[in-house]
C-alpha cells in the first residue's frame, strides 16, 4: 500500500463513527471470503485467512454485545450475539470442509449487518 494510501486509511478511521468502521471491517471480510471462494480450487485459496479474519472480527461483535457496559438494549445485543455465535461455529465448520453456498451465505450474512450499519438498504 502507498504512503498516500496509508495515510488516507487513518485519516478516515480516525474520522469514521464505530458503525461506519464495523461496516467497513465487514465489507473487508466479505471481500476476502469472495475472493477466497473464487480461487477454492486453488492450493492457496484464501480460504483459511478469510475465515479466520471473518472469526476474529464476530469474536470482537460477540464480546462486544455480551459487555454489560454495552448501551444498545439487550435485544439487540442477544439478536448480534446469537448471530456471531453462528458466523463462528460456520467458519470453525468451513475451516475443515470448505463449502460454497456456505462461504456465500456468511459474505450474505456480512453484506447486510454492514448495509444496516451504514444506513443502506
Amino acid at each position: 500500500m502507498s504512503y498516500a494510501a496509508q495515510a488516507y486509511a487513518r485519516t478516515a478511521q480516525q474520522t469514521s463513527s464505530p458503525r461506519e468502521t464495523e461496516a467497513q471491517a465487514l465489507l473487508k471480510a466479505a471481500r476476502m471470503l469472495q475472493d477466497a471462494m473464487a480461487r477454492l480450487d486453488e492450493i492457496d485459496s484464501g480460504i483459511q485467512r478469510a475465515l479466520m479474519f471473518n472469526r476474529k472480527l464476530w469474536s470482537i461483535f460477540v464480546g462486544d454485545a455480551v459487555n454489560d457496559r454495552n448501551p444498545e438494549k439487550i435485544e439487540t445485543r442477544q439478536n448480534v450475539a446469537n448471530l456471531g455465535i453462528f458466523v463462528l461455529s460456520q467458519s470453525a465448520a468451513l475451516q475443515l470442509k470448505p463449502e460454497r453456498d456456505k462461504i456465500q451465505a456468511l459474505i450474505d450474512i456480512n453484506l447486510q449487518i454492514a448495509a444496516g450499519l451504514s444506513g443502506r438498504p
